[in-house]
């Protein structure tokens, strides 16, 4: 089990630094950020930044999308980061919701975003590409034949089609082991029918973990279920809600779901929170003590999740992550 943290870009620089020093002392080995430039500050700068201060740890966006940058710009910015990092790059990909969505635009397609995946990791790779509209074929001069992984963001069938198909991992925003490993299986099974190896398919779960009494740490985290129904409601409203291929334990949640408020995306006063249970957010959170955390991560690494990333966006983070270098990642060592 690999451990990772994630930002928004509204930690201040100085506290940014001192925290991804924190966290690589601490044993864990990722470091991804928010990538929705208008909410919060320009998530590639302050990888920069951090990238600085460490030596191991691998950094990305989680998630970044076709619709909001040029695809040359894109591939250069993360062929550059790869270099100046020594190879310490991914990235994470979905069809964009909040980076685009606050500005009015929708999130791309399916065979777009497959798409841009492909040609942004033969760009980085160094290789000639011609995409979109561009008239002329790209290609980098000073790439390195850096071979960039990407992990791809999906919830629905046909999304995890493409995760299964074009990604070399799978974010998974959500750390209820049953929905994991139904959303795992599915992406698995696309990568296989398409003739991939996917022996070493890579699964995050990316969820807030929070340490103390239960109802407290509830109410710190509530804001996560609320982001993931965001999500869901796209789903079943593409799919139906009585949908054979989506499990209903994903979809029943969001059934008294008003609405969602972008500009408090990801945050605890979102005005949309009233249907989230007590019970959901404990099954999609990791919340109690250091033993509990541990007990789910393995229920988690069971049904083939191989890296948690902590939404580090409910305060104390500081001591989440000192607990884990001391309690939690020892367990999984």
């Amino acid at each position: 089990m690999e451990f990772g943290i994630c930002f928004k870009g509204f930690v201040q620089p100085a506290r940014a630094k001192a925290l991804v020093r924190l966290a690589e002392s601490a044993g864990f080995t990722y470091c991804w950020f928010y990538d929705s430039h208008i909410l919060w500050r320009e998530s590639f700068a302050q990888m920069a930044m951090c990238i600085e201060h460490t030596t191991k740890m691998r950094f990305g966006p989680c998630v970044t999308n076709p619709n909001t940058r040029d695809w040359s710009l894109a591939a250069s910015m993360f062929g550059s980061l790869a270099l100046q990092s020594d190879g310490r790059f991914d990235i994470g990909v979905g069809r964009g919701d909040s980076a685009v969505r606050v500005m009015g635009r929708k999130p791309s397609n399916l065979a777009n975003m497959e798409q841009f995946i492909l040609d942004v990791k033969a760009m980085v790779k160094g290789e000639k590409v011609q995409y979109g509209d561009v008239p002329n074929p790209i290609q980098f001069p000073w790439a390195q034949g850096y071979e960039l992984p990407v992990w791809v963001a999906a919830y629905g069938p046909k999304a995890l089609t493409s995760a299964g198909k074009v990604g070399d991992g799978l974010v998974l925003q959500i750390a209820a082991p049953t929905i994991c490993k139904w959303l795992r299986d599915q992406a698995v099974k696309a990568g296989e029918e398409h003739g991939r190896d996917m022996s070493n398919y890579r699964v995050m779960a990316a969820a807030p973990a929070y340490f103390g009494e239960r109802s407290e740490s509830i109410e710190k985290v509530k804001w996560f279920p609320a982001m993931v129904g965001n999500h869901v409601a796209d789903i079943v409203e593409r799919y139906g809600e009585n949908n054979s291929e989506i499990p209903s334990s994903l979809t029943d949640y969001i059934k008294n779901r008003r609405g969602y408020d972008y500009s408090k995306h990801g945050q605890s006063d979102n005005p949309y929170l009233e249907f989230i249970t007590d019970d959901i957010v404990d099954e999609f959170c990791v919340l109690g003590t250091a033993k509990e955390h541990i007990s789910k991560l393995e229920k988690l690494k069971e049904v083939g999740v191989t890296q948690f990333n902590i939404y580090l966006d409910s305060g104390d983070e500081e001591r989440i992550i000192a607990e884990y270098g001391e309690s939690v990642i020892p367990a999984f060592s």
